[in-house]
């Protein structure tokens, strides 16, 4: 059985202040005539379809359209929800338009219940587990601490069980959202940290012929039989280095993988450049990015003058101006936002502490800080999914 494995569409999302929504339906139209041109049998969407749990009514309609598209197509989808999608929502009306062969799986408590496709080999069970908030689904899995580790290997030790109960020779796919170790993070991802910890070990998918993941924005594999999708367009300028791709997975007779890297179309290059103001706008080694979506990181030790007319006058893409002066990292006067760099919500807290007290919080007083932090997480969860 062949797969087309996509993920993080982000339908409604903007990139800096330029709307996406003409490039996510180029992506679409793509997505559509390379389900046609390698005559996939199934395609896999691991979750975040929409960029936030009420999306803009354009947003809604180009999905509403991919659907149409899809389903015309003949060839059977499988779509899980991600934690930018209100699960609720997104799943509106998902036994209807699985008579269409969309198949919507947004309920936890579906995650053992498969979509089953045949080829001439025989089954191949497709297992949805959409995000799973820790918060809100510990009670579903009957788990004692709130943790992606112990609510994901919940679910999948139902996949398992599933399993167990076909017919030998039964293949598999499971469909996830999450952060698993070994994968690499951008800017662009919303941080899903509950107890300090994010990730969860490649082990839980064990048994499954393939895992099928969204979250993560690079394309990337774990292991031959765990890979990400990324997201087909660039959100963030850290994902510069991003070859935006979808896997088109043979899965053969006896569950064996074979995956292909299949290229994005990109709306406009992006770039990185920095130096002072004077250098970026003479050196001629930046030629190549004069048409490119630009984020520039200026190191003069004044700021200068009218920085992004000048700037835009040779790279009339600059969506992003940082002002970064050479200083010593220990000088006072280096930014608050650099300070801050890579560290986490909690991290910063713990260093505000140290700041206002002269002393780091204690053991206890980090787990306090800890506990506050998964409360509002758990909170916002809960709010998105009564909206």
């Amino acid at each position: 059985m062949r797969l087309l494995h996509t993920s993080d569409w982000h339908l409604g999302r903007s990139f800096h202040r330029v709307n996406m929504l003409e490039a996510q339906a180029d992506f679409i139209t793509h997505l559509v005539a390379t389900v046609r041109e390698t005559s996939a049998d199934a395609v896999v969407v691991s979750g975040d379809v929409y960029d936030r749990a009420v999306p803009p009514l354009a947003a809604v309609e180009l999905f509403d359209e991919a659907l149409h598209r899809l389903a015309d197509l003949g060839v059977p989808t499988v779509m899980i929800s991600g934690n930018h999608d209100s699960a609720r929502r997104l799943g509106v009306g998902a036994g209807l338009i699985g008579r269409a062969g969309i198949h919507l799986r947004t309920r936890p408590s579906d995650a053992g219940t498969p979509v089953v496709l045949a080829d001439a080999h025989g089954d191949v069970a497709f297992y949805g587990l959409p995000y799973l908030e820790p918060a809100l689904v510990k009670d579903e899995f009957a788990v004692e601490k709130a943790g992606h580790e112990a609510v994901l290997a919940a679910a999948m030790d139902r996949v398992r069980a599933d399993l167990a109960t076909r017919a030998p020779g039964t293949r598999s796919v499971v469909l996830a959202h999450a952060f698993v170790t070994g994968g690499r993070g951008s800017d662009s991802e919303r941080d899903i940290t509950v107890g300090g910890v994010a990730a969860v070990p490649v082990s839980v998918f064990d048994g499954v012929d393939y895992a099928a993941l969204g979250h993560l924005h690079g394309c990337q594999t774990l292991t031959e039989r765990v890979r990400y999708s990324g997201s087909p367009l660039a959100y963030s300028f850290s994902e510069t280095e991003h070859h935006k791709s979808m896997w088109l997975v043979d899965l053969d007779a006896t569950g064996q993988v074979t995956a292909e890297r299949l290229d994005c179309p990109v709306p406009r290059p992006l770039a990185r450049v920095r130096g002072t103001l004077d250098e970026l706008l003479a050196d001629p080694g930046l030629t190549p990015h004069e048409d490119a979506w630009i984020e520039a990181t200026l190191t003069d030790a004044v700021r200068p003058a009218d920085p992004m007319a000048r700037l835009t006058a040779r790279f009339p893409h600059t969506l992003s101006l940082v002002f970064a002066p050479e200083r010593a990292p220990d000088d006072p006067e280096v930014s608050y936002a650099r300070r801050l760099a890579g560290r986490d919500d909690h991290e910063i807290a713990q260093d505000f502490v140290t700041h206002v007290r002269g002393a780091g919080p204690d053991e206890r007083e980090t787990a306090v800080l800890r506990e506050a932090f998964d409360a509002v997480r758990a909170d916002d969860a809960r709010r998105e999914v009564a909206r």
